[in-house]
């Protein structure tokens, strides 16, 4: 570890020992009653939870909201003023501050996703919310719901809706709901929030934060509906919105998976499936006023759909694999990539670079069982390692040079060096690849997707 990286650390661990004696002044004994739906703001506001969610938006960082403070600004600014916040918090007078408006690409680069940053101060108290709140809800939840859910995960999801094609379901209702984070009903939300939450503290401060103004340009513009990505507490009240259309869908007997607002309903025919579309499609516009995106949602077979960036075979067993979107987007991400390491020492290159990409990427996709994607990837990598390569030498005559060096004979090497195509067709040429082979890239430590799919199905 670098010393950049040890005084990070360091900063990080004085900010949570500093957070401790904060809270532990200005913090009153347990009470008995934190438990009791009537005084879950005591709860929120008790120093280990608070110590607890002060932790955690350390450690996720994030940038900064609409005031400026940074995560490491957090601490001193806690010190002068949490007293005054926890009272206000107590006595319903504390009011949010707007949310900063990020628009960033969409995957895919298909439109474009509104995100709400809240503050640094914000976030933290969004967080000890969570943490209360969350264990009042999640046991209500259904069993079909796996988004930001503790113990469960996307990759759940995706074994759960396989076992649903195999066991003879083989038409999937996939359903789009159009800008949910932007059209949440906060009157029908907080419905939802108050059968469970009694205290009217919480209650109150969770509809300000619904209705806390977004900024754009200096400009403050008030908010009426939707609940924006970027808050610790968006996804909690998005499963409790939604998990009305998780019970209607069970009550209905209905096979499904749901992940935040990505749902897929599962049916025997392609009949039933278009029932199912329209009916639920009424029930989301009637009863929460979600409005489904009828361009992106669809009724089909689930090989030919794709699902939290997996698709299947058509297999009587169907065989997960990598959809064709996520191999698409995977390949924009590392472009840019390769482009930085241009300049670069390529061992070092790949390995601060683009194995940590590489790694990450296939953790997520581990699940899957076509290795044809993989194998593709790798030799697509390779190429663009070489004609980086290729790039770099620049002059034909330094180019044999390489290319001798690497064993190819000097008529071999000229004809390669001299034959007048760009750096990406020599990358992919027959020169290229005797010079530098897959054993070369496995020697400077490249990450072989191909090679980490068999060991894991190996073990």
């Amino acid at each position: 570890m670098n010393q950049k990286t040890h005084a990070i650390s360091d900063s990080r661990q004085r900010n949570c020992r500093g957070y401790d004696m904060v809270l532990q002044t200005h913090s009153t004994s347990p009470d008995n009653n934190y438990q009791n739906e009537q005084h879950l703001m005591q709860a929120v506001v008790e120093r280990e939870n608070m110590q607890l969610a002060f932790k955690r938006v350390i450690a996720n960082k994030g940038a900064p909201g609409v005031d400026g403070m940074t995560v490491d600004d957090l601490k001193p600014w806690l010190i002068e003023n949490w007293h005054r916040v926890k009272e206000d918090l107590l006595n319903g007078q504390y009011k949010p501050q707007p949310v900063r408006k990020v628009m960033i690409p969409k995957p895919g680069g298909k439109g474009i996703r509104q995100l709400g940053i809240p503050t640094v101060v914000d976030r933290m108290i969004q967080q000890a919310l969570h943490q209360v709140l969350n264990p009042l809800f999640d046991p209500y939840f259904s069993e079909h719901s796996y988004g930001f859910r503790p113990g469960r995960s996307a990759q759940m999801a995706v074994l759960a809706a396989r076992q649903f094609v195999a066991d003879g379901r083989r038409w999937v209702v996939d359903m789009d709901l159009e800008k949910f984070f932007d059209r949440v009903n906060h009157d029908i939300l907080m419905s939802r929030v108050a059968r469970r939450v009694k205290d009217k503290e919480v209650l109150r401060l969770i509809r300000r934060y619904l209705q806390a103004g977004m900024m754009e340009d200096g400009v403050v513009s008030s908010r009426h509906e939707g609940t924006p990505q970027g808050g610790p507490l968006s996804p909690l009240l998005s499963n409790i919105l939604l998990d009305e259309l998780d019970k209607e869908l069970e009550r209905r007997g209905h096979c499904f998976c749901r992940y935040a607002d990505d749902s897929n309903i599962y049916v025997k025919s392609e009949r039933s499936g278009q029932r199912v579309f329209e009916s639920i499609s009424a029930f989301l516009e009637k009863r929460l006023k979600l409005k489904v995106n009828r361009e992106k949602s669809a009724v089909g077979r689930p090989w030919k759909r794709k699902f939290l960036g997996y698709s299947m075979t058509c297999n009587r067993e169907p065989r997960l694999k990598v959809a064709k979107e996520s191999v698409q987007r995977l390949k924009s991400s590392l472009i840019k990539c390769f482009h930085r390491g241009r300049g670069r020492n390529l061992k070092r290159f790949i390995k601060e670079d683009l194995n940590p990409k590489l790694r990450g990427w296939f953790n997520y996709f581990s699940l899957a069982e076509v290795k044809n994607v993989f194998e593709e990837l790798d030799r697509w990598i390779r190429r663009h390692l070489r004609n980086i390569l290729w790039r770099q030498w620049k002059r034909p005559r330094f180019r044999v040079k390489k290319l001798m060096k690497r064993g190819l004979s000097r008529d071999r090497a000229r004809q390669g060096a001299y034959n007048g195509h760009g750096p990406w067709f020599n990358s992919g040429a027959s020169h290229m690849n005797l010079a530098f082979r897959k054993e070369f890239f496995n020697n400077m430590g490249l990450y072989s997707l191909l090679e980490e799919m068999r060991l894991r199905k190996a073990t």
